[in-house]
């Protein structure tokens, strides 16, 4: 979703920077992020939503 977003104008810097990494090496996702990620549907054009469960312990 991010290269979509970064494909339209104004992004043009945040591009070159996802491009330099990835999740597995990014700081904050390295330990993992299957979970921790949204479902992002939608389009660029018309709008996203993003969807994330939140698992709570107790």
């Amino acid at each position: 979703m991010c290269e979509r977003v970064y494909a339209t104008d104004g992004y043009g810097s945040s591009a070159r920077n996802l491009a330099q990494t990835s999740l597995e090496r990014d700081m904050v996702f390295s330990d993992g992020y299957a979970t921790q990620l949204a479902t992002v549907t939608g389009d660029v054009a018309t709008g996203l939503s993003a969807t994330l469960t939140v698992g709570i312990d107790g």
